[in-house]
């Protein structure tokens, strides 16, 4: 269920926000949890970013890292 919670959206907008949104669950769903990822996002930065490596504490700066 989704519900416009403020604004007035065109039918056109709410198309593709709707489109956004099932493309999205249709990604989720296709991947089976658990499943290895393929090589080519083996050294993808964005996979430790998602993960909240970025913590404050001692040695942060080691954790910051990447090796190219």
């Amino acid at each position: 269920m989704i519900k416009v919670v403020r604004g007035n959206p065109t039918p056109e907008e709410l198309a593709a926000a709707l489109a956004v949104v099932q493309a999205r669950a249709a990604a989720v769903a296709a991947v089976p949890s658990g499943a290895p990822l393929p090589p080519e996002q083996w050294s993808d930065p964005g996979r430790i970013a998602r993960r909240g490596a970025f913590r404050p504490g001692p040695r942060s700066w080691a954790r910051t890292y990447w090796p190219s």
